[in-house]
């Protein structure tokens, strides 16, 4: 028998595809008959209903590609054939993963052959002489599943395709996005930094990538620091992009004071007011909350403004606590956005802290008030000592931040620090 099977087998051997036909078709068949005139008027039947057919009467000599991309909707095949045990072929045939649907054909009705074909993946069997409204039925229901088979398999192979496509470019958006957070960390200030007494450090934590949170201190002329920090709403990439025209005004205005005399850069409120102007010229819908401070080193001094911004900036002078008081609209909703400025004379030896609202949503109290309050507690434990404080906010210990965090500190050293 074993010899008998590489004939019907050679209907499969090699990859030639049987392209469906260009005019509307019920259906590509392939017709499997040893005896040419009997499959002939089958062929000549079923063309007459609108279906496309190809004769097969030498087995050993034909090949066609019967996989699920195979142009071919079903196969009819006289289970007599001659020297052909459709028992051992199927077997075979299913072993080679045939998708086409196989209908078979008998000229005597034997139950053992016929369960046989069906039990081994036969889509239906019928007895000759057939009749024609029950094949058309079944060649219907078979040419139907075949096409939805084929138009599954096409879809796999492209949701396939669109994965690897995707993987690629998330892959290419994570290298960007770390390529973006080791510049975003470049433009950040030295920390510490250390001027006449006064010290200046900061730490990020962002939620993604890229942060929405930022800060800067710098020098202008001899004896003045300005600084502030802002967090711009949303996260990613383009609340990112904010942070960097934010970065970049204050280097133009730093500029512009150096070569020009334009002293706007010694206005925390006149820096809010340019910031929220091009924030709203930005168009991107993304707005801030910030702190700027102008630090007066001759005379231990500070002039800042606060937009929007929580929690506001904690003081510690020994072991005590406070929030400084400000309020202004936060910078990029509002055009005629009003800010106010307030004069603070600096004890001989302090700490001031600037968190962006990240910090709020790691504390374990459950309403604004609670961590208001325990925020200011941990200051007066800590003593207002940067590294400590971190370590009792639990700083030291978040490995994925719900928000982006922003931490600046400015500290008056004594002679011992």
């Amino acid at each position: 028998m074993d010899s008998c099977l590489p004939r019907l087998m050679g209907v499969v051997s090699r990859p030639e595809h049987v392209k469906p036909s260009m005019t509307v078709s019920n259906g590509n068949l392939l017709v499997i008959d040893d005896q040419a005139q009997r499959a002939k008027r089958l062929a000549d039947m079923l063309a007459g209903h609108g279906f496309d057919c190809q004769i097969v009467t030498d087995v050993a000599n034909a090949s066609y590609s019967l996989g699920w991309d195979s142009g071919i909707d079903v196969i009819l095949c006289e289970l007599g054939l001659q020297d052909i045990s459709w028992v051992d072929a199927r077997q075979a045939l299913r072993k080679m993963d045939v998708q086409v649907p196989v209908i078979m054909f008998s000229e005597v009705a034997e139950v053992e052959p016929m369960m046989n074909a069906l039990r081994l993946g036969a889509a239906d069997f019928f007895l000759r002489p057939v009749e024609e409204p029950a094949l058309l039925k079944s060649l219907e229901r078979c040419v139907r599943q075949r096409r939805l088979q084929r138009d599954l398999q096409e879809s796999q192979q492209s949701l396939r395709a669109a994965n690897t496509e995707l993987r690629g470019t998330v892959k290419m958006l994570e290298q960007d996005q770390q390529a973006g957070r080791q510049v975003q960390m470049r433009m950040l200030p030295g920390s510490p930094m250390v001027l006449n007494g006064y010290e200046f450090s900061h730490t990020m934590i962002p939620s993604l990538y890229l942060s929405g949170d930022f800060t800067d201190y710098f020098t202008l002329g001899e004896s003045h620091v300005i600084f502030f920090l802002a967090d711009v709403s949303g996260h990613g990439s383009s609340s990112a992009f904010a942070t960097v025209l934010l970065k970049n005004l204050f280097a133009r205005k730093r500029s512009d004071y150096s070569r020009r005399g334009d002293d706007t850069i010694m206005s925390p409120v006149a820096m809010l007011k340019r910031a929220n102007r091009e924030l709203l010229g930005l168009g991107v819908d993304k707005f801030a909350t910030m702190v700027v401070g102008l630090l007066d080193m001759e005379r231990n001094s500070l002039r800042y403004s606060v937009a929007g911004h929580l929690p506001l900036p904690v003081l510690v002078v020994g072991d005590k606590a406070s929030y400084l008081q400000g309020e202004g609209a936060t910078v990029g909703l509002l055009e005629d956005a009003v800010y106010s400025e307030a004069h603070l004379a600096l004890p001989e030896h302090f700490t001031l802290a600037l968190f962006s609202d990240g910090v709020l949503e790691i504390l374990p109290q459950r309403n604004l008030i609670e961590k208001e309050q325990y925020f200011l507690s941990v200051f007066e434990r800590c003593n207002g000592a940067p590294d400590a404080l971190e370590k009792a906010l639990g700083l030291d210990q978040v490995k994925a931040a719900p928000d982006d965090i922003a931490a600046l500190y400015l500290r008056k050293l004594g002679r011992d620090e």
